[in-house]
């Protein structure tokens, strides 16, 4: 699998590319936590009630208490007290929900705003590195085959622009029919070069030669 060009400009360029991708990602991971937090920390208002009604609550049972040793009117007079110590429960169980409900809020909104950065940067930038990763193995693999180069000047045939193909030949498609030598090794070094992958030189061995018969 071919991750980078085998040509150092562009190279340089992908690799720059990629290092700014992380870094965006990275970004978009610390904007989440930051708007996370933000929005978390108005879950302080939840608490705050939360401690209210607690305070409430408490106050009102203990004046209760003491005032229902009152002998003869002390259940009379607590019944009150007990009444209001119920609305303090109620705003202390409302500033814990409201407490819950902004902390996990927080949470939702930090997550999403990672995963919009990091899902648009894939969407830019991810999808252009894998067609340039599958074009340019593909591209490697069949240099290396016997006929692999006829395929390539197809492939160039079918890739390439009108004046990159007009600067091989004046009719590229019946060179590459007649099996033009010079017009397949051309176009398929077109091919190579858009892919990002440096043309192979290929070694041929000597033929052996046949042993003489003896006589």
């Amino acid at each position: 699998m071919k991750i980078y060009s085998d040509f150092w400009p562009r190279r340089i360029t992908q690799i720059a590319a990629d290092a700014l991708a992380l870094l965006v990602i990275s970004l978009g991971v610390w904007l989440g936590v930051i708007i996370g937090s933000a929005v978390a920390s108005v879950a302080e208002l939840g608490r705050q009630l939360r401690a209210a009604g607690e305070g409430v609550q408490s106050a009102m049972l203990g004046a209760g208490d003491a005032l229902g040793q009152v002998p003869l009117v002390g259940d009379a007079v607590r019944f009150p007290f007990d009444s209001a110590s119920h609305t303090g429960t109620t705003i202390a169980d409302f500033g814990d929900a409201t407490e819950s409900f902004i902390e996990t809020t927080g949470i939702v909104v930090g997550v999403v705003t990672a995963l919009a950065v990091g899902l648009l940067v894939c969407w830019v930038w991810l999808r252009r590195r894998l067609v340039f990763i599958r074009r340019a193995t593909t591209a490697d693999q069949l240099q290396r085959l016997d006929d692999g180069h006829d395929l390539l000047a197809l492939r160039a045939l079918v890739n390439g622009t009108r004046a990159e193909l007009a600067a091989i030949s004046r009719n590229p498609v019946q060179g590459w029919r007649s099996g033009e030598p010079t017009v397949l090794r051309q176009l398929a070094a077109l091919e190579l070069r858009e892919a990002g992958v440096r043309v192979r030189v290929r070694t041929t061995r000597p033929a052996r030669r046949r042993p003489e018969a003896a006589r």
